[in-house]
């Protein structure tokens, strides 16, 4: 009998492994509204708030993450943006997310990676509040998604290339599970396969079938008796 591939699970971490949407996304938008409006700034006043929110929410449609935009049109530095946008007076009081989460990892055949576009730090304490970091054999953030030297966070399809390559992986063995479906297409156009996490999303965004999408369900959970269509 032929031996069957390894399976690679690729996780996201926010709005997929845990409710980032419920407390975490509103203060990190607050926060990196505060760092663009000084940015923008003249000095002396910040820029004013519709200002703010309209570079903040353009520069996440063009490149997956704001920062990469405020990197390459303001010159400022990613790490420093980054620290910024994840400073909480009270992370562990932030986080929600469902039960059961440890016993699905451990259900699951195969390795798996946290793939987030989220900073280390940051990724690294929810991970370890919810009790989830041992059961990952890596863990790729935002810092380490780099190509040729250069930031290339999801959904950049080059860093995809780059991480089967350097894991000697084929696109088939790997499923990323996402909440966004930018990341998924880009993951499908390389050849993965697709777990769509759509219950702590706002509902407009997952409106329209996505042909990049192999499999959706509310929530990590849901992979408890499904995952076997991925087995190959």
């Amino acid at each position: 009998m032929k031996k069957q591939s390894s399976l690679v699970w690729l996780f996201d971490l926010d709005n997929t492994l845990h409710n980032a949407s419920h407390a975490i996304f509103p203060a990190i938008n607050r926060n990196m509204n505060a760092y663009i409006a000084d940015v923008l700034g003249d000095g002396t006043n910040p820029a004013d708030e519709a200002t703010v929110n309209a570079v903040r929410q353009d520069y996440y449609q063009r490149y997956g993450v704001t920062m990469l935009g405020m990197v390459r049109h303001h010159g400022v530095k990613a790490e420093e943006f980054l620290q910024a946008a994840h400073a909480f007076d009270d992370l562990r009081a932030m986080i929600r997310a469902q039960r059961g989460l440890v016993r699905i990892l451990r259900r699951l055949p195969g390795k798996k990676i946290l793939f987030t576009n989220a900073p280390k730090d940051y990724s690294q304490r929810v991970m370890r509040h919810l009790k989830l970091h041992r059961h990952f054999d890596a863990h790729i953030s935002v810092e380490q998604m780099r190509v040729h030297g250069k930031l290339q966070p999801k959904p950049s399809r080059p860093f995809l290339h780059k991480l089967l390559a350097m894991n000697r992986l084929s696109a088939k063995q790997c499923v990323l599970v996402e909440d966004s479906l930018d990341n998924l297409r880009a993951a499908k156009s390389v050849g993965l396969r697709t777990v769509l996490i759509k219950g702590y999303t706002p509902v407009h965004l997952h409106q329209r079938p996505a042909a990049c999408v192999d499999l959706s369900t509310t929530s990590v959970l849901g992979l408890s008796q499904r995952y076997r269509q991925f087995l190959v």
